[in-house]
């Protein structure tokens, strides 16, 4: 059985539960996008059953945000992903991209219990759009200038992680 994650954002305002196979923190993305929204080091997302989503508390106080890709170039565009954050304190709460509706990914920041397992080794993706005064966790990691091989199921898979 898939673990219940339990989240909320900074201020208690939002507070949801969601249905994990994937649940180990593994991938940090460094990204323009995830370092604007998520904080000077990035972002660590977990995957999650969309149609288990459940939202406790404070559903009138989630926004979308749609993020720009290629800002200020001829190849401008809005992404399909929508970053769910709380309104009142800005809390980033979970992604979901209607190409993958099955899926939905909350940030590892909101998750209030279970404690989320360590991994033994962290996954950093996207450092070609890192700038160099943001400096990668100590540890055990492999480092990827675009994306890594795995998926967050098959990175889960792999290491005997996955929770059917």
């Amino acid at each position: 059985m898939p673990i219940t994650l339990e989240g909320s954002c900074h201020c208690g305002t939002v507070r949801f539960t969601v249905e994990s196979s994937t649940p180990i923190p593994y991938q940090l993305c460094v990204c323009s996008i995830c370092r604007k929204v998520g904080g000077v080091g990035g972002s660590i997302n977990l995957g999650a059953h969309t149609k288990t989503l459940n939202i406790t508390q404070g559903k009138e106080q989630i926004g979308v945000y749609k993020a720009v890709m290629d800002r200020d170039t001829p190849k401008e565009h809005i992404t399909s992903s929508e970053r769910n954050f709380c309104t009142t304190c800005s809390s980033m709460l979970w992604l979901y991209d209607e190409n993958w509706p099955e899926f939905l990914h909350p940030f590892a920041s909101a998750i209030d219990s279970p404690e989320l397992e360590e991994p033994d080794e962290l996954v950093i993706v996207k450092t070609n759009s890192k700038p160099n005064y943001v400096r990668l966790p100590e540890g055990a990691k492999k480092v990827y200038k675009n994306y890594g091989p795995d998926s967050i199921e098959s990175w889960h898979k792999k290491h005997g992680k996955f929770v059917e």
